[in-house]
């Protein structure tokens, strides 16, 4: 396998040659190449690099076309503008390019140059409790920049930061004892639906027992003290109870399709036995100082609406430790013991304050080195009246009854698509239609900013959909299942051919899709991908009706669309692979 520079890489390349050999002075200077609409390409860079060297920019860019070597790549290039330089490729370029990646097995996407260890901590659902719409984006997103990473060859450790431990475990386990058989089950493919129904009941009856009983209140909190201890039966139970957890939050991500694993799991009792020792460490050495019997980590510009100091609390008064404790014992973990280059936090944007406050302690404790910890916010997702996404009676919405409306949803827009298919097949695509929706809403959003949770939207044929996509590269199969009945097979470059416009916009399209990756990867941002595959099922469409391909005037213009049907489908498909949507062959 091996890398294929993009052709923007390679003007650029040329264009920063010329103007070396145009100006010395400027040798280095990056001619800032972009695509345009007046041409393929427009170097911009010709404005800010003349005032740096005190020339007239035009002049300067005149220097650079007349420096220009003929052949390779440009076709065509003049000045524009107050400097500006248009750039036209050639149709041989575009065509040649493409082969090549169509010759790849990564389509030509290189590895990143300099691999590292990166641990990406995303889901963290809590134990005994149901997942809902809040932990979506956490969720899907960790998947995708997981998954993308992977891809590019970093070494990336999943982490599901899993609330397994805590006070609310001393009422489930007394009442576990005192009721034996609540969680006891059967197995089997029903597994994870009905676990979260046994753990709702618990809940409910173990909570409902302590608000009106005080001797068993009494008893669930000295079951606190056990558990802290390390007492066996109960341990026993609360690993039960996690047990049953992993068991819902598996069929959870089963459905979502996402990669994590039990092996993934890393809660946080797993820092329970440090967090003492780190306790002593922040104290001794007055990164942490006592406050009113706490171990609090306080910071200058951290203040309440009184304007006192909020501090990061590492220990309460009463000597228990809560999630800062085991966010800075597992930040040690992970950059001591793991050896994380890079770590990546999908936390949704409220907890940034919390965040912030831990990645400075850890630095100032010397456990954490400049530039490692990245806490990586989203926003909410919300209902049609823009308010955060609520049943009707104003509850959360179960993550579970989510997906199955937009599976159930997905399942009308499939039968109505295609009615001859059967129940069965209606129901596989409905599953990747209805999840693909889901996520690439999510997905296609920016990060950091808030979306509204429109199933009728989601699951259109029209728009910025993931359907959209799907149904274009269902399309293409179609088209090539199509040729191998009429025994056309070949899909072969040929640069000597003229393209037609809309081919020259696929191609140029194809070929920014290493880049892209690279671009979504250096931002943490999987909505960059979204937004690429989305216009280039866009171009597709254009290509589809504009440029026959079984019946293009010559055998070479066959082969030539072939090409570029069967790139465009892997890279649609590659490109939704790596944001976790399946791509049906038929829909």
């Amino acid at each position: 396998m091996s890398s294929v520079p993009a052709l923007a890489t390679v003007v650029n390349q040329r264009l920063a040659a010329a103007l070396e050999a145009a100006r010395p002075e400027a040798a280095g200077a990056d001619p800032l190449l972009r695509r345009s609409d007046r041409a393929d390409f427009q170097a911009n860079g010709m404005l800010a690099l003349a005032k740096r060297l005190k020339a007239n920019p035009r002049e300067l860019a005149t220097d650079v076309v007349a420096a220009v070597t003929s052949g390779g790549p440009v076709r065509d290039i003049e000045v524009s503008g107050p400097g500006f330089l248009n750039i036209t490729v050639t149709d041989e370029a575009i065509t040649a390019n493409l082969a090549a990646r169509a010759a790849d097995d990564r389509l030509g996407v290189p590895y990143t140059a300099h691999p590292s260890t990166m641990i990406i901590e995303y889901s963290q659902p809590n134990v005994a409790k149901e997942m809902h719409v809040g932990h979506l984006r956490s969720t899907v997103i960790g998947d995708a920049l997981v998954r993308l990473m992977e891809y590019r060859g970093e070494k990336v450790i999943r982490r599901n930061h899993i609330g397994d431990w805590g006070t609310q475990f001393g009422m489930l386990i007394q009442y576990l004892i005192e009721h034996p058989h609540e969680l006891d089950h059967q197995g089997g493919t029903e597994a994870g639906e009905a676990a979260i129904s046994r753990l709702n009941h618990l809940y409910r009856a173990s909570r409902a027992v302590f608000d009106s009983d005080p001797e068993f209140k009494e008893r669930a909190r000295r079951r606190v003290v056990e558990l802290q201890a390390g007492e066996k039966e109960t341990l026993e139970l609360w690993q039960k109870i996690v047990d049953e957890s992993k068991l819902y939050f598996n069929a959870v991500y089963d459905r979502l399709d996402v990669l994590l694993t039990d092996d993934d799991v890393v809660g946080e009792s797993a820092y329970n036995d440090d967090l003492a020792t780190l306790a002593a460490e922040l104290e001794e050495s007055g990164v942490a100082v006592r406050s009113d019997g706490a171990l609090c980590v306080f910071f200058d510009d951290v203040k309440g609406p009184d304007d006192r100091p909020v501090p990061l609390i590492v220990q309460k008064a009463d000597g228990g430790f809560g999630y800062a404790a085991t966010d800075l014992a597992a930040v040690r973990n992970r950059v001591r013991v793991l050896g994380a280059d890079t770590m990546l936090y999908i936390v949704d944007a409220r907890q940034s304050l919390h965040f912030k406050m831990v990645f400075e302690t850890a630095r100032r404790a010397g456990w954490l080195p400049d530039g490692v910890a990245h806490h990586l916010p989203f926003g909410s997702v919300l209902g049609k009246d823009g308010k955060p996404f609520k049943t009707r009676a104003g509850e959360t919405v179960r993550l579970m009854d989510l997906l199955d409306e937009a599976v159930e949803r997905a399942g009308t827009v499939v039968r109505e698509k295609a009615p001859e298919l059967a129940d069965a097949e209606v129901a596989e695509r409905a599953g990747q239609v209805g999840i693909g929706a889901v996520k690439y809403a999510d997905l296609s959003t920016s990060r950091s900013r808030d979306y509204v949770f429109d199933l009728d939207r989601m699951v259109s044929l029209n728009g910025d959909t993931s359907v959209y996509l799907q149904y274009a590269y269902a399309r293409i199969q179609s088209i090539l299942r199509r040729g191998r009945e009429q025994g056309v097979t070949r899909a072969v470059a040929h640069p000597e051919l003229p393209l037609a416009p809309a081919e020259r916009a696929l191609g140029l399209h194809l070929d920014e899709f290493g880049q892209t990756l690279e671009e979504a990867a250096r931002t943490y941002e999987p909505h960059r991908l979204a937004g690429y595959l989305y216009a280039l099922a866009s171009h597709y469409a254009t290509f589809y009706e504009n440029c026959p391909v079984l019946k293009a005037e010559t055998p070479e213009t066959v082969e030539n669309r072939l090409l570029l049907c069967e790139l465009t489908a892997r890279t649609l498909h590659q490109g939704m692979a790596l944001l976790g949507i399946r791509t049906p062959e038929r829909l």
